[in-house]
């Protein structure tokens, strides 16, 4: 399968020759169905630059429901068991693609909303201003159990909070809009700081993200500019002519996977045991810890790597941890803490992270 490659032709058809299980991401951008009847106009009588396009033209519901069905199944084919996939609509089509979505198998992981910072208004003042689109994330299947999600990558992004659903980005406007004598290349061109939000989230470098509904190619620009690969599909010609022109002069990545996004979590790391502090004497049997840093509140470490609480109970960092909080479970490497020699009381998981970068890790 060539890859960095635009596919010329109906998604549909297209992904049927792709082998299967072969993408890590897709992100989808399907025609929304926006069923417009009538020329739209602003108070002044200027016509609005609305989305009028054949390919948003449906029948009707069925027909639209019978299309939708009929991309997810062959995107789902050729999504690998540990891929991910994104699709963004508004009101006009999403719940009609949630529900497919579902039916075919997909299970959500999250929704997210995209708040445009600058809307086109309501022109005609009988509805509310339609200032959000929604994306929905969703793994393969409800028993995946792995998948991609750089959950460190997006928080530092967020300046170190963690990333929330509701998205505040702007329109695609300005020197990114695609332009041709001054009109529009198309109607729908969505802006690349949401694409590298999704791709940075849920690929990593050297990754291979689809996307069937292409365009102008802001998957493909954003995708090479993080070090990623992609696939476009895409049935119009002045579409793709433009896509490639743009990815053409996107540079090409540089740098290692951490310079392009892949922050491990600690739970992609090996696993240490907690006796392995013992063992290298960064720990010590009989050594005080305490919970939360909260010094009423110490259980004693045991050679065997089990702690013991005030009322005799043993267990592990973990299991105490619980058991003197009173909590139905917790995470021991994060609330146990000792005392270094100057007296201030430190988290324990500080000692694993210089055990692991000991061992390379």
């Amino acid at each position: 399968m060539p890859l960095d490659h635009i596919y010329a032709g109906d998604c549909r058809e297209v992904l049927a020759t792709l082998p299967e299980r072969s993408v890590d991401l897709i992100f989808a951008d399907p025609p929304y169905n926006l069923q417009l009847r009538h020329a739209l106009h602003r108070p002044d009588l200027s016509v609005v630059d609305a989305v009028d396009d054949a390919w948003d033209q449906f029948a009707d519901f069925a027909a639209y429901d019978t299309f939708t069905r009929a991309w997810l199944l062959a995107c789902r084919r050729v999504l690998k068991a540990s891929g991910t996939l994104w699709t963004i609509g508004s009101y006009h089509n999403l719940y009609r693609v949630g529900v497919m979505m579902q039916d075919v198998g997909f299970w959500t992981l999250n929704e997210v909303c995209w708040v445009k910072a600058n809307p086109m208004p309501n022109f005609r003042g009988v509805r509310l201003t339609n200032a959000h689109e929604t994306l929905i994330w969703a793994k393969k299947s409800r028993e995946q159990k792995s998948y991609t999600f750089n959950y460190h990558a997006l928080k530092n992004l967020n300046d170190g909070k963690q990333m929330r659903s509701d998205w505040h980005l702007p329109i695609c406007s300005g020197a990114e809009r695609l332009r041709v004598n001054g009109e529009k290349v198309h109607s729908t061109q969505k802006p690349e700081a949401l694409l590298y939000r999704v791709i940075l989230a849920s690929t990593n470098p050297g990754d291979v993200v689809l996307d069937p509904f292409f365009g102008t190619g802001t998957t493909g620009a954003v995708a090479k500019r993080l070090g990623r690969h992609y696939i476009g599909i895409e049935r119009e010609a002045a579409y793709i002519e433009a896509a490639r022109a743009r990815i053409a002069a996107v540079p090409v990545a540089t740098g290692d996977a951490a310079t392009l996004g892949r922050t491990p979590s600690k739970r992609s790391v090996p696993r240490l045991p907690f006796a392995t502090l013992l063992e290298r004497g960064l720990l010590r049997p009989g050594q005080p810890l305490y919970f939360r840093g909260h010094r009423d509140r110490a259980a004693i470490v045991q050679a065997d790597g089990t702690l013991r609480a005030a009322d005799g109970t043993r267990g592990s960092i973990h299991a105490i941890g619980a058991h003197v909080a009173a909590l139905p479970a917790c995470n021991g490497w994060e609330h146990w803490h000792y005392e270094e020699a100057s007296g201030v009381l430190v988290p324990i998981d500080a000692l694993r992270e210089r055990v692991r970068a000991e061992l390379g890790e």
